[in-house]
């Protein structure tokens, strides 16, 4: 029975795995496909060619967009982590009135779809001047990055031991120190794993970037994947479509794998008190 258990359990993993490692995958053989071949049901392509990966930047500044979403995704986090941490340590470790309903407050925040603050929104940063700029996009994306990360963070301070707060005290240190040289160090697990999935949010982001820009310079990767277009008016570049997103897949995949550690202690940090 325990070698049977032991077989279901390799087939379950086999099949998790398979299911989430696949479509990726058959975007990267179907990116190394062209013309009739990519109708072709192959697991290896019979003629790979990287066609359709020079294609995507020869026709469209994807350069630009990369890195458009990348300075977007990279400002976006930093902000959301250093405010947060700061709100963090307010309504983790102070005492004051009207602590629960904030901080609900800001849970609920997170919880509006994107398409109910579209509007204003969209006022918002038009009356600013920062229609079709990357800052527009940052101060947007902030919306959905900020009360998720306030949220985690303020859950993980809550755990941390009075002690090491009351030593700062007793030495003199005023709150900021106690935060930056006290708290900051001990919650780099839960800094990365929430820095990470901030990013993830940012860097895929799509209503705001299509809504708050209009040229192709200041586009973002998912606006940029979804307004490829082929030769004809009902063609689908299929080849160009899969080699983009290849492109921005892959960065992510390879962040995760790299912090994978960081990110499983962030999570469960706090899990289990003793």
């Amino acid at each position: 029975m325990r070698v049977l258990g032991r077989i279901g359990l390799y087939l379950l993993v086999a099949l998790i795995v398979f299911y989430a490692v696949f479509p990726f995958y058959w975007a990267i053989v179907t990116s190394l496909k062209t013309g009739s071949g990519l109708f072709a049901a192959d697991l290896i392509p019979a003629s790979p060619t990287v066609e359709n990966y020079v294609a995507l930047f020869r026709e469209q500044p994807f350069t630009a967009n990369i890195l458009n979403s990348a300075i977007v995704a990279i400002v976006t986090t930093a902000i959301s982590l250093g405010l947060a941490a700061t709100a963090a340590y307010a309504l983790g470790r102070m005492a004051f009135r009207g602590r629960t309903a904030m901080s609900f407050g800001i849970l609920s925040v997170s919880m509006f779809p994107q398409i109910a603050v579209l509007t204003g929104m969209f006022e918002l940063i038009q009356v600013t001047g920062l229609y079709d700029s990357l800052t527009g996009l940052i101060l947007a994306d902030l919306i959905l990055t900020l009360p998720f990360s306030v949220w985690v963070l303020t859950a993980f301070m809550g755990d941390l031991p009075r002690e090491l707060e009351e030593a700062a005290i007793i030495d003199g240190a005023p709150p900021l120190r106690i935060l930056t040289d006290v708290f900051v160090p001990v919650m780099a697990p839960a800094l990365v794993a929430t820095g990470l999935l901030a990013f993830i949010l940012a860097w895929n982001e799509f209503l705001f970037a299509l809504t708050f820009t209009l040229s192709p310079e200041q586009r973002t990767v998912p606006v940029a994947i979804a307004l490829i277009s082929g030769a004809g008016g009902y063609e689908i570049p299929w080849g160009r479509i899969m080699a983009a997103s290849v492109i921005v897949t892959a960065p992510l995949i390879l962040l995760v794998l790299a912090l994978q550690r960081r990110i499983v202690s962030g999570l469960t940090a706090g899990a289990v008190k003793g």
